[in-house]
């Protein structure tokens, strides 16, 4: 029997829309959770999903990916690759899991929003595969570490870190639930699927299985390569969503929520994906810096898919710009000196040979991040660690809840950017985060960061001991540097020698 092509059918069965007779359809699709926005049904019915694919193919292809995934890992179980990785790169996957998979089952939630809510066929359609793959990137990005809790109780955090109030949780928590739970259909498909999955999540998926791949960890590369191809695939739902929002005149509306999400975005992947492209990863299978990355694959895609949709780049774009030189170093010096308040080990990254690369790939780093390695190593190399590890915590912005860190030394800019709002002196990072919690102070006003909880007496006892404890952070389980401080031995060879 012949069959239809696809493009001879797909059209017309996925468009599901109907005229309700026993509801108005403001009950069927109610603004708070459709997000309309005023604009007509036939309108959202030109939604056209770049990305067409049909439940069987869906199926045999998930199949595919889930059997070659799978029998990757049980093939390379006796191989112990785990037991002989460079310990930066233990550390890049158990920070990976611990921040990640937990947020992949609450994904399928705002995907599940879009599947009902949404008033364009083509976006509850391809939503409805978007919540199956969440689920499935859920599942199993839990399954592959839980094979090494037997090593490790930092693997069990895999599950354990979104539900603590470890302050590296707290921002995740508090950047997903922005993005994912608490927005109506058509920002979910632009501030998730168009912002962050579009640009930052490919970035991890890609770099991260480019790495693992360098590495020798076919496992982690298979796995991570197999959820990479299905964000390729349901991040195209935002896209649509902003040209019939352009196109029906609301596009400050529009620009306004991609600009908060990019610049979320690009926070939380600044103490995410950084350190680990930067730092954790071996030298020898770092394929490229973390700016590098960020220019090829995140810069020039988001600048040319704005402006095809009729959109600006985000008005903060130039300090973007300057951001991809500078951030992240701060985030993974402040990460390795509070190591203690993590699940992972952090890896300092900092031996000479390291620091030619950092030099290298960022001009300057000797003159203002190497000054400050410059004192941690010194107090290593005279037996002082104690002088390498906080009495305290730093201060935290209101708005990414990481902590607040500027360029040091030559070109120290360290600036506190803070506001009063209803009687409440907030703190931020940099102008941008101060501008997203402006423009909608309601949504934000009431979170906590750790350090508020600190000052409030939800804390106690009220030291670094209880901060740790507040955080289920114990031995066992908190950071410390994760190659045993061996990076060290090269510097007290010249110290001897001197």
């Amino acid at each position: 029997m012949s069959m239809l092509k696809r493009e001879d059918w797909y059209d017309l069965t996925r468009t599901t829309n109907w005229t309700p007779k026993y509801v108005t359809e403001n009950e069927l699709f109610p603004e708070e959770m459709s997000g309309a926005r005023g604009i007509s049904m036939e309108a959202w019915e030109k939604y056209d999903e770049p990305y067409k694919i049909t439940y069987p193919e869906y199926v045999s292809i998930q199949r595919e990916k889930d059997s070659g995934a799978y029998s990757i890992k049980a093939a390379l179980e006796r191989d112990g690759f785990v037991d002989r990785a460079d310990p930066g790169w233990v550390s890049t996957m158990q920070l990976h899991f611990g921040a990640i998979a937990l947020e992949e089952y609450a994904a399928s939630t705002a995907e599940a929003r879009m599947a009902r809510f949404a008033k364009a066929p083509g976006n509850r359609n391809m939503a409805t595969f978007g919540m199956m793959d969440e689920n499935r990137h859920g599942q199993i990005q839990l399954y592959f570490p839980y094979a090494n809790v037997k090593r490790s109780r930092k693997w069990d955090w895999a599950h354990k870190a979104i539900h603590t109030n470890e302050w590296a949780a707290i921002a995740a928590r508090s950047f997903f639930d922005d993005m994912m739970m608490t927005r109506d259909s058509v920002a979910v498909s632009i501030m998730l699927t168009f912002a962050f999955e579009t640009g930052f999540t490919n970035m991890q998926f890609l770099g991260l299985a480019a790495d693992a791949a360098e590495a020798g960890d076919h496992t982690f590369a298979s796995l991570i390569s197999s959820i990479q191809t299905d964000e390729s695939r349901h991040a195209q739902q935002g896209g649509p969503s902003l040209k019939i929002l352009v196109e029906n005149g609301k596009k400050d509306e529009a620009q306004q929520m991609v600009d908060v999400a990019i610049w979320r975005s690009w926070k939380l992947f600044s103490v995410l994906t950084g350190p680990i492209m930067d730092y954790y990863t071996p030298l020898e299978s770092r394929n490229q810096s973390f700016k590098e990355f960020m220019l090829e694959w995140i810069v020039a895609q988001f600048e040319r898919q704005l402006l095809d949709l009729g959109l600006d780049k985000p008005w903060y774009w130039d300090q973007f710009m300057q951001d991809l030189d500078e951030t992240h170093h701060g985030m993974h010096l402040g990460v390795w000196y509070w190591r203690p308040t993590v699940w992972w080990d952090p890896a300092a990254g900092v031996s000479p040979e390291e620091r030619e690369w950092l030099e290298e790939k960022y001009p300057g780093w000797n003159d203002t991040w190497g000054q400050c390695w410059d004192v941690i190593t010194d107090n290593l190399v005279n037996g002082k660690p104690e002088l390498t590890v906080p009495e305290t915590l730093p201060t935290i912005c209101n708005m990414c809840n990481l902590p607040i860190a500027h360029t040091p030394g030559n070109k120290w800019n360290v600036k506190d950017y803070q506001l009063e709002y209803e009687g409440r002196l907030y703190h931020f990072g940099s102008e941008a985060d101060r501008w997203c919690f402006q423009i909608d102070p309601e949504r934000y006003k009431n979170h906590t960061n750790l350090v508020d909880r600190f000052l409030k007496g939800e804390i106690q006892p009220a030291d670094l001991a209880g901060a740790l404890m507040y955080m289920s952070l114990e031995p066992g389980v908190m950071g410390d540097d994760a190659h045993d401080y061996e990076w060290v031995k090269a510097y007290q060879k010249k110290t001897n020698a001197a």
